[in-house]
């Protein structure tokens, strides 16, 4: 919105992997907004993708469609909390963030046609061996006919751009007439942040620079020629076992979490945490309270439908 009071919440580092430096977390006092203030340049994103953030594991990756996932046991593990998961069979659907092509394979074999954006280059063959249409790069609405997509998703992205307003009216562009852009993103404004505060596992320093509250997407989506359909609030139970595991593991600055590093660099305490952690997700107790907070509207996660005018 076009306030200008805002407020600092708290500093914020990477408590994953390692990149150096705190970041001051600010709140919007118009629309509840929370943003990063920190602006990288071109140089400074490469480096925190390339140097720290561990996209390059997908090279390693085995490609496996996701799977139709139903019914009670679905509802329970938090299946439907992805953007893709939601799209209708046999439209025209692109995916922003398409990572390595699992969630492609699952809308192609709902008979759509499916095309991909993703900036790692390490995607670039499993496309090419799965026959995925996949642009590697930035999103840019300029490679694609206006007017062409029924549907566009973006799985845990909009969190990561630097100006989502710009990216939201690339979205409206390509979009038909009367389609839907379906947005997951962490829910900053739910029971995870109250409960955690700066330990929250969500805030994701410094690659994470937007959080949505219901009222900032709704803005931002009226700002780009979208409406705000609807919001679900659906979270992976896995969420919360990960929320423990990082808590009780949490390195200093400029240190990278034993988690998030791998399993061959986890030390004797870590260890022991995940094994803990790993019995009480088995009791169902994070599933049991993932869906209470769901039901709630509290939720770790949510879905933005936003729909482009007829």
């Amino acid at each position: 919105c076009d306030s200008e009071d805002t407020r600092l919440v708290c500093r914020l580092y990477d408590d994953r992997f390692g990149y150096p430096g705190d970041f001051g977390l600010h709140q919007c006092a118009g629309c509840g907004h929370r943003f990063l203030d920190v602006h990288f340049s071109d140089e400074q994103l490469s480096r925190l993708y390339s140097d720290y953030y561990p996209r390059s594991g997908l090279a390693d990756a085995t490609y496996r469609p996701s799977q139709p996932s139903q019914g009670l046991a679905a509802w329970w593990r938090g299946s439907a909390r992805s953007a893709f998961r939601w799209v209708p069979a046999g439209g025209r659907v692109l995916d922003i963030g398409c990572g390595s092509c699992e969630s492609l394979g699952y809308l192609r074999n709902l008979g759509c046609e499916v095309q991909g954006v993703e900036a790692d280059e390490h995607v670039r063959e499993i496309a090419r061996r799965q026959g995925f249409d996949v642009h590697i790069g930035t999103f840019d609405p300029a490679l694609y006919e206006p007017d062409s997509f029924d549907t566009v998703t973006m799985d845990q992205v909009i969190e990561h751009m630097t100006c989502p307003e710009t990216t939201l009216r690339g979205i409206r562009d390509i979009l038909k007439p009367g389609g839907l852009a379906i947005l997951s993103t962490p829910n900053a404004s739910g029971w995870g942040t109250r409960l955690f505060g700066r330990y929250w596992i969500h805030w994701h320093a410094p690659y994470h620079l937007q959080h949505f509250s219901v009222v900032s997407m709704k803005q931002a989506a009226q700002l780009a020629g979208l409406s705000l359909d609807r919001v679900e609030n659906i979270t992976d139970s896995v969420w919360l076992r990960y929320q423990w595991l990082h808590l009780l593991t949490r390195p200093p600055m400029g240190q990278v979490s034993p988690v998030w590093a791998g399993s061959r660099a986890l030390n004797g305490h870590a260890v022991m945490w995940r094994r803990v952690v790993t019995l009480v997700h088995l009791t169902g107790f994070d599933h049991l309270l993932t869906r209470l907070f769901d039901l709630l509207g509290q939720g770790d996660n949510q879905l933005f439908f936003l729909r482009k005018p007829s």
